[in-house]
C-alpha cells in the first residue's frame, strides 16, 4: 500500500530465464491500482520474460512476486506453466506479442476462450460488448476465423481475449509489434481508452514515442534490469479512486 493506493503487482529481487540463461537480474517493480506503466526496450532485454515469469511460464526463477498481495513466485522448480491458471485466478491477464491465437477459432469463439474464470465466463455477453466498443472493427467480424483476419485485427482479438478475463492486472506485451504506424497508433490509443478502474496496466513497448503522454510513468529495461524510472505518478489511481 503507497499513500492509500492499493499495490496490484510487488516484484522483490525476481531473477529468472531458460536452462542456463539468465535473463532477470535482481529486479523490483511495484505497480499500483488504476496505473497504467510502460516498460520500454529493445528485443531481447527482458520485457517478455518478466511478463512470463509473473505468469510462471519461465524455465526457472526465484524472488518474491506478489499479485494483490498474494505471494505467486518464488523459487519455482516444476515445469513452466504448472501453477500459471493459480495466477490467473489471482487476476493476471498476459496478452502475448505477435500472433498467439487458434487461428481455426472464430472471433467469437476466441473472445469466449478468454473468460476463464466462472465468473468472467458468466459475464462473457456483456464483456464482449464492452470489447466491441473498444474495437470496433471486430463487430463485422465474429463469425469469422482469425486465421483470415489482418494483423491489426488479430491483435484487436489478443487484445480482446485478455480483456474478457477477471483480472486487476493486465500485461500487454508489444502492442504495436509488426502493425504499420497508423494502426499500432490505434491499437494503443484503443488501450488507453479502456477504464481500468481499481485495475491496473503493464505495456511493453520498443517504441517509446506510442507511451509517451498516455501512460502515468515509464521506465527503461536493459539487459534484465530497470533502469530510469520516474518518480511514482499516482494520476491513475487518483483518476481510479476519483
Amino acid at each position: 500500500m503507497a499513500d492509500g493506493v492499493q499495490e496490484i503487482l510487488r516484484v522483490t529481487s525476481l531473477s529468472a530465464g531458460y536452462g542456463a540463461l539468465r535473463i532477470l537480474h535482481d529486479l523490483d517493480l511495484t505497480v499500483l491500482a488504476g496505473e497504467r506503466l510502460g516498460i520500454v526496450g529493445l528485443n531481447g532485454h527482458g520485457k517478455s520474460t518478466l511478463f512470463l515469469a509473473i505468469a510462471g511460464l519461465t524455465g526457472w526463477q526465484r524472488g518474491s512476486i506478489l499479485l494483490n498481495g498474494h505471494e505467486v513466485g518464488g523459487t519455482r522448480s516444476q515445469g513452466p506453466g504448472r501453477y500459471t491458471h493459480r495466477v490467473v485466478r489471482r487476476g493476471l491477464a498476459l496478452m502475448p506479442q505477435g500472433d498467439e491465437i487458434f487461428h481455426g477459432l472464430t472471433v467469437e469463439e476466441h473472445l469466449d476462450s478468454g473468460a476463464f474464470t466462472p465468473r468472467a465466463w458468466r459475464e462473457r455477453k456483456p464483456r464482449k460488448a464492452r470489447i466491441l466498443e473498444i474495437f470496433p472493427p471486430l463487430a463485422k467480424l465474429m463469425a469469422v476465423p482469425v486465421g483470415r483476419l489482418s494483423g491489426g485485427e488479430r491483435r484487436m482479438v489478443c487484445l480482446g481475449r485478455g480483456l474478457m478475463a477477471d483480472a486487476s492486472l493486465f500485461l500487454v506485451d508489444e502492442p504495436s509489434l509488426g502493425l504499420a504506424p497508423k494502426i499500432g497508433r490505434s491499437v494503443m490509443q484503443a488501450l488507453m481508452n479502456i477504464e481500468l478502474g481499481g485495475a491496473a496496466m503493464v505495456i511493453a513497448e520498443q517504441n517509446v514515442s506510442l507511451l509517451e503522454g498516455r501512460v502515468d510513468r515509464i521506465i527503461g529495461m536493459h539487459v534484465g534490469k530497470l533502469k530510469g524510472e520516474a518518480s511514482v505518478s499516482l494520476s491513475g489511481a487518483a483518476r481510479a479512486q476519483g
